[in-house]
């Protein structure tokens, strides 16, 4: 085991560290004294340490328990209403799965509620604090036990883009969230621009390959990296990226809605219509859709499987104009000015037989308005999805524009298709 060593611009990183486990911690019940069972169990604990802290062992111990019923459909029913209640906003669904933001302003799925490693008839909650649960810990540690260490509390997620889990810090003390390596040349001489290391999530990551998810191995140590001594640090809750950094904050409702209240405020152009255009133009290779993965097919359910379902049908309605900034009335088919989509009814819940075709065009020669009905269309595409309804998008040469009425000094871009029969982009 070797110790850290500084680089170019005064970073410290290490050239070897030890990771090691700590075993015989046993059941933690509400009330435990954590500090206590974790030197008991690891006598061989020393000054510049970093623990390395399972959140559920540190919500057992905080009594973040909540009692659940055993038998279906009770259990569900209080799972769903305590999500309710640790959920600040819901970012995701598809099926039964939900990727919400808990008040701590983390992104995860399910809100961290977790039924592994406790009583069938209890879910673990994350801890109220983390990083108030570990300063704690650490004081604990270093006013009864005479230890100067640093503590991570970890918690196993998913990542966007990433298959797998892993565990990342949810809550620290003692020890800096990143390394800042902004400002540094790097060795051809680049300055580094926006290289912020999540130190403590590598941290977790590192020490859940000793603790695993099945031993009952909730903690481990980490040796050989720099801590900070004089003080807790600043929290792994300045990982946490805000709204206003964030690219990719908003769920897919969100985003629609979004679009809509801003597009309210345009005032100063006429409304696009979409004229309805019937099947029969439609000119896809549909032996070419058929061949597709089933995953980009339309929906084939029956209107009494979709009545069974709840949904409800809507039929093709001729097209509506409305006010700039409108929405249209169930049942109607337009867009009013660059923001608006399709009444509710055009999305009526998953499978819904909406059958709808529509042309989508912009004014001759106005490239501006031409950009804003692909972003309508993209926008409705967006929610027809999270919904669960189909929908494709045709080129002109794909389809039959003879006896369609396109608006005098319209300029057609294709043809927008919506619910069942509708055709995958090609």
């Amino acid at each position: 085991m070797a110790g850290p060593e500084l680089v170019g611009g005064g970073a410290a990183v290490a050239v070897g560290f030890e990771v090691r486990a700590v075993t015989g911690i046993g059941e933690v019940r509400p009330g435990d004294d954590l500090a206590a069972l974790i030197t008991t169990a690891a006598p061989w604990l020393a000054d510049g340490d970093i623990l390395v802290v399972t959140s559920k062992i540190v919500s057992k111990a905080e009594g973040q328990l909540v009692d659940v019923p055993l038998d279906e459909p009770a259990r569900e029913t209080a799972r769903e209403a305590i999500l309710r209640a640790e959920t600040s906003r819901v970012v995701a669904r598809r099926g039964a799965t939900q990727i919400v933001q808990t008040h701590h302003g983390f992104v995860l799925a399910s809100a961290g509620i977790d039924a592994s490693n406790v009583e069938p008839t209890r879910l673990v909650l994350l801890p109220k604090d983390p990083d108030a649960s570990a300063r704690w810990l650490r004081d604990e540690l270093r006013d009864r036990f005479d230890l100067r260490v640093a503590v991570v509390v970890t918690d196993t997620m998913g990542r966007p883009w990433r298959m797998g889990l892993t565990d990342v810090a949810i809550g620290a003390a003692g020890i800096d969230a990143v390394t800042d390596y902004r400002g540094v040349l790097d060795p051809y001489g680049n300055e580094l621009q926006l290289t912020q290391m999540a130190v403590i999530d590598e941290l977790a990551g590192a020490a859940d390959l000793v603790k695993g998810k099945t031993g009952q191995v909730p903690v481990a140590v980490v040796r050989g990296l720099p801590i900070r001594a004089d003080g807790p640090g600043i929290g792994a809750a300045a990982l946490i990226r805000g709204a206003d950094a964030d690219l990719f904050s908003l769920g897919t409702a969100e985003a629609v809605a979004k679009g809509l209240r801003a597009a309210a405020d345009i005032r100063d152009t006429p409304p696009l219509v979409f004229p309805p255009v019937p099947s029969a133009a439609l000119l896809a290779d549909r032996s070419a859709s058929e061949r597709l993965p089933s995953d980009r097919l339309p929906s084939e359910r029956s209107a009494s499987e979709l009545a069974s379902a709840g949904a409800t049908p809507v039929s093709s309605t001729p097209a509506a104009v409305a006010e700039p900034g409108a929405v249209a009335e169930p049942g109607a088919v337009a867009v009013a000015g660059p923001g608006a989509v399709a009444g509710p009814a055009t999305v009526a819940g998953p499978g819904a037989l909406v059958g709808e075709s529509l042309l989508v065009w912009a004014p001759a020669g106005d490239l501006r308005r031409a950009l804003e009905a692909g972003m309508e269309v993209q926008r409705i595409r967006a929610r027809l999805a999270a919904d669960g309804v189909p929908s494709g998008w045709l080129e002109l040469d794909q389809v039959d524009l003879s006896g369609i009425d396109v608006p005098e000094g319209g300029v057609p871009l294709g043809v927008l298709t919506i619910g069942r029969g509708s055709l995958p982009s090609l």
